[in-house]
């Protein structure tokens, strides 16, 4: 019988947060869909870990997805829910909220957003990003969906008129909050993240609960999920894939950094990217071509969306077809579905690094899967999961446009060498 019940906004979100169980030995599936009927799985697993792709839709979209899934899991007897939300605070996080709190039969919802383990705290109910408040820092310039109020509960209230209240790190020896509503904990730690869940624990309070992957660290051991064991992380070999369709400023520095280091790095032109015919002409073949050989002669390579210094060469030619911002999203992750369930039987692939959740998912629904098994983490917030498509099984490490020093694919491949020993 399923235990919890995880509802993420995106799919790296929805992996980042089930690997916390997975690597623990909880029997977790992660599967995506807008209307997914959770009977089908709920005797299958521990935790399942729904991807309802719902960042980038409206408010009321968002929040009318949530909220059916919150009664779902409500009539199944479900007896924990986490709304996992984006670290950033990107995305429909009020009306989401709300969503499971009016769904759940709950007068409160606990939510905790912060993800010290990556450097993202709430502070005074500010949330920060590397000590800067996050309306300030790059998720503040986001192309599709910066995030303009670092004051989480201003934020909140932006979609919701549901009250939202900031209180200080929860401790054991603290009162809970009367007011209905959602209560938002300060946390700069993981020991404040534990504290807060020893705390709902105390008081019966862990039916519903939100936040990032974060919090998720500690509810294996509250909810007393899986074995405790860590999971072994297999040998993978030495040969490994960047995807890059990340416009994250923290990715593209990644990409530069492995450049300079010896990775092979191909970047798409404006009409390979967007160009729906592009791939079935003659040059398009003679680029696979080009990609299968950078495959065989290049142990580490990069095959990137972004353009050398900054994308207006593909802002000016998505211009001339009248392409806006979001025609150009879903082009760039439509090229790259089909370059993967292109690339993706070449014996030379190896492990793939997939940037982005609407990356990974986009290659995912092109070849028609709709599973992953996310397995252990690499680094926090980079998670490694495998798959099948058309008998071959293909490991594969993803993350947030945002996540990971800069030196992260260096530390990925130099990682993966060890394994191949």
């Amino acid at each position: 019988m399923t235990q919890l019940l995880i509802l993420a906004d995106d799919f790296t979100g929805a992996l980042d947060t089930g690997v916390q169980f997975a690597t623990v030995g909880a029997v977790t599936r992660v599967i995506t869909g807008q209307s997914v009927s959770l009977s089908e799985f709920t005797g299958t697993c521990e935790v399942l870990v729904v991807d309802a792709e719902t960042r980038h839709l409206t408010a009321a979209e968002a929040a009318d997805i949530v909220g059916r899934y919150t009664a779902q899991a409500a009539a199944l007897g479900i007896p924990h829910i986490y709304k996992k939300t984006d670290s950033a605070l990107r995305g429909n996080v009020g009306a989401e909220l709300a969503a499971v709190l009016e769904n759940a039969g709950e007068r409160s919802l606990p939510f905790l957003p912060a993800f010290p383990q990556m450097g993202r705290n709430t502070e005074n109910g500010i949330h920060y990003i590397q000590g800067v408040p996050v309306a300030d820092s790059v998720f503040g310039k986001d192309p599709f969906e910066p995030v303009t109020c670092s004051d989480v509960c201003g934020l909140i209230g932006q979609q919701t008129g549901l009250p939202a209240v900031s209180y200080p790190p929860l401790t054991v020896d603290t009162p809970l909050p009367e007011p209905d509503g959602i209560w938002v904990f300060d946390a700069s730690s993981l020991d404040d993240l534990r504290e807060a869940g020893k705390r709902l624990k105390q008081e019966g309070s862990l039916h519903i609960l939100a936040g990032c992957a974060g919090f998720a660290a500690v509810l294996p051991e509250l909810l007393n999920l899986g074995t405790g064991k860590p999971r072994a992380i297999p040998k993978l070999g030495e040969n490994f894939t960047v995807i890059c369709g990340s416009v994250n400023p923290i990715t593209v520095a990644q990409v530069a950094y492995a450049e300079a280091r010896g990775f092979a790095h191909q970047q798409l032109e404006p009409e390979q990217k967007l160009s729906s015919g592009y791939w079935q002409t003659p040059a398009g073949e003679e680029m696979l071509g080009k990609l299968y050989r950078m495959l065989e002669e290049n142990p580490h390579r990069i095959l990137d969306t972004n353009d050398p210094g900054s994308n207006q060469k593909t802002a000016d030619y998505a211009a001339k077809f009248g392409m806006d911002i979001q025609d150009i999203r879903r082009a760039v992750s439509g090229t790259i579905g089909y370059l993967v369930s292109r690339l993706f039987s070449h014996e030379a692939v190896g492990t793939l690094l997939i940037t982005g959740g609407d990356t990974l998912l986009q290659c995912m629904d092109y070849m028609g899967v709709h599973e992953i098994e996310p397995l252990g983490e690499m680094d926090a917030g980079v998670v490694l999961s495998r798959f099948t498509y058309q008998g071959i099984t293909r490991y594969v490490i993803s993350k947030s446009g945002g996540f990971g020093k800069e030196n992260l694919m260096t530390e990925l491949a130099a990682a993966l060498n060890k394994t191949s020993a």
